[in-house]
């Protein structure tokens, strides 16, 4: 397959094969490959991290994030999170374990590289490849074959030094029982709370909130303000003036015809005995009798969903099994293969996935199936209408923002035009924008600005603006008097909290000298509580979720069973004391081995990689040109 891409590296479909199998990579925020000789960012052991490298692995960071964060991604979160240091520290990674790897003399073949692009599973239809998949992404391509073989062979290379490096790790028996005792053991607590609420007697004096005012006057400070003139330019208004022609719509359907196409469906269930892939032989084995003695019973009659809600350790378990509809790109092979394999009313053998051995029901079968053009016709001219009219006033825009002079008046331009330019009221950068939908864009524009300066075009959900400012306010401290209330307030919550802590810093001091924890609470009024038994990161009964309180009751002992200080918890303060400890109990153990040997391995593997990656780049001989990451 290698070399017929070579020898037809130039050809509309090995370009739309090559070039459709990268998209995987950018979407999967890996980064690609490109010329080395169009400027660099970096240096590293000699070889340049170039400036196209650079954007990409940036760009991809950044798709992640408006993936994650959405809307609320901003500016100051960019910053915050470093994003241009982790994309250059991504290359970085990636070059120095590259020379570790060349130094090990670790290679791809050419078969293994070929395999493997044959074999990506999201461009497969039917166990093979489909080039009309392809034919959708070709015009976002900007990658030649070339350079596609080139950083495919490089992700290649990298896994196989992982895979060389933590090959030899193992997890003993002994230790997934030592980390099952540590996850699963319990303890349970006496503990007395400090409610500052309780506190009402609490009345400061003038001068005491005068200076309590100005000490913390800095944190009523009000926020900056901009008030913003705008003019929008909304693409639904230009879609009825959008014609699109017969042959427009058919040439659309014949060039995006996986748009119409429904893959093959199933609706199955399924029964899992749980094993990890590198578990023990004689774990493998036991869960494979277990599910063939299953199998046998469900041969014999029993009806499958509640074989699965009696004996499946899947997440289905409670739904009979049931996956619901799925395509086969959704499972993993092995259990793909076998169920779409299958005919209704069919179940299968026993089947190996990394997850463990599963028995298959195949319940119904979607035949795969494609809209006739006549069929889409009306949602492609929908389509081909808004993507014009989203042009259209874009250049509209884009012309309105050419034309003005710095300084001009948005509302002058706007009545040359015969457009209505909006004012805003003031708003901070937190606020919403009255009537503007993705107002946190243009909110973020508007802070950069300067009085009437014009913004670039700024392109949102629901269609373009051109911004102005055309006032700005400066934060201010407001003076006391305007704020009396939420200062004293604030003072009020203070004093609060110093009386609970006051009493409990007492109270455990008193307990601590041999006084008994019960007399002691009633001389206060309070009652001693005892918790439920706990595990580590839980609940805690009459609590709730209290990490760091957690935390530390673990390290209690019946020689040290109270801790040093009082806890600030989101109720008041607490004093807490160990009542006992609760060992795990180890029927469990043996169940939950292989997935825990798993975990540990995992942890274990990572751990070495990242020694390895930071001992590299130790050694590394590594030069940042100026400038990179401001």
């Amino acid at each position: 397959m290698l070399s017929l891409m070579r020898k037809n590296a130039g050809t509309w479909m090995i370009k739309i094969l090559l070039g459709a199998i990268v998209v995987v990579f950018v979407f999967w925020g890996v980064g690609s490959y490109t010329s080395r000789r169009a400027g660099r960012v970096a240096l590293v052991n000699g070889q340049p991290i170039s400036v196209g490298d650079f954007s990409r692995s940036y760009d991809n960071l950044l798709q992640q994030l408006r993936r994650q964060f959405g809307n609320a991604l901003n500016e100051d979160m960019i910053k915050t999170l470093q994003v241009k240091r982790q994309a250059l520290n991504q290359l970085i990674d990636q070059q120095v374990l590259l020379d570790e790897a060349d130094r090990l003399n670790i290679r791809v073949e050419n078969e293994e590289l070929a395999r493997a692009i044959e074999n990506l599973p999201i461009f497969q239809s039917g166990g093979a490849f489909n080039i009309r998949r392809y034919q959708n992404v070709l015009a976002q391509l900007r990658m030649s074959p070339e350079d596609f073989e080139i950083y495919q062979r490089q992700a290649m290379v990298v896994d196989k030094l992982r895979d060389f490096v933590t090959g030899m790790v193992k997890v003993s028996g002994q230790e997934a029982r030592w980390w099952y005792d540590w996850r699963n053991a319990k303890v349970s607590i006496d503990y007395v709370v400090f409610d500052p609420a309780v506190y009402k007697d609490i009345n400061p004096t003038e001068e005491q909130i005068k200076a309590f005012y100005d000490k913390h006057k800095e944190q009523y400070k009000t926020p900056p303000k901009r008030k913003l003139r705008y003019l929008f330019f909304d693409p639904r208004e230009l879609e009825s003036g959008v014609k699109v022609s017969e042959d427009e719509t058919r040439d659309y359907y014949d060039t995006h015809s996986t748009e119409f196409e429904t893959p093959k469906t199933l609706e199955a269930r399924h029964i899992l005995i749980k094993v990890a892939p590198d578990a023990p032989a004689e774990a493998d084995q036991s869960a494979k009798k277990k599910i063939e003695g299953i199998l046998r019973q469900i041969q014999d009659g029993q009806d499958f969903a509640e074989m699965a809600k009696k004996h499946s350790e899947g997440p289905t378990r409670e739904k009979g099994g049931y996956l619901g509809s799925f395509s086969r790109e959704s499972m993993v092979k092995p259990f793909a293969d076998k169920a779409f394999s299958m005919s209704p009313g069919e179940v299968s053998d026993a089947v190996r996935t990394q997850f463990g051995w599963h028995l298959i029901k195949v319940e119904k079968v979607q035949e795969a199936s494609k809209q006739t053009l006549e069929q889409s016709k009306s949602n492609i001219v929908k389509k081909l209408r808004a993507e014009r009219a989203k042009s259209r006033a874009y250049d509209a825009a884009e012309d309105v923002y050419e034309s003005s002079g710095e300084l001009d008046d948005l509302s002058k331009i706007a009545a040359d035009r015969q457009m209505k330019a909006v004012t805003t009221d003031f708003f901070s950068s937190k606020e919403p924008i009255r009537a503007i939908k993705s107002w946190q864009k243009i909110a973020e524009a508007a802070f950069k600005l300067e009085p009437m300066e014009i913004s670039d075009v700024l392109e949102t959900e629901e269609g373009f603006y051109l911004a102005q400012v055309v006032e700005k306010q400066p934060g201010k401290i407001p003076e006391l008097d305007e704020i009396l209330e939420k200062v004293e307030a604030g003072l009020v919550k203070q004093l609060q909290e110093k009386a609970a802590k006051d009493d409990a810093d007492a109270f455990l001091v008193a307990v601590k000298d041999g006084k008994s924890m019960a007399e002691e609470s009633a001389k206060m009024k309070l009652k001693v509580a005892t918790s439920e038994p706990f595990g580590r990161g839980g609940a805690i009964a009459g609590i709730g979720y209290e990490k760091e309180l957690a935390a530390e009751a673990f390290k209690l002992s019946a020689k040290e069973p109270l801790p040093e200080e009082v806890f600030k918890g989101r109720s008041g303060f607490y004093v807490i004391r160990l009542n006992k400890r609760v060992p795990p109990d180890g029927k469990g153990f043996a169940k939950e081995e292989p997935t825990i040997r798993t975990e540990l391995a995992q942890q274990k593997q990572n751990k070495v990689f990242r020694g390895l990656l930071s001992q590299l780049r130790e050694q590394a001989e590594i030069n940042i040109e100026e400038n990179v990451l401001n």
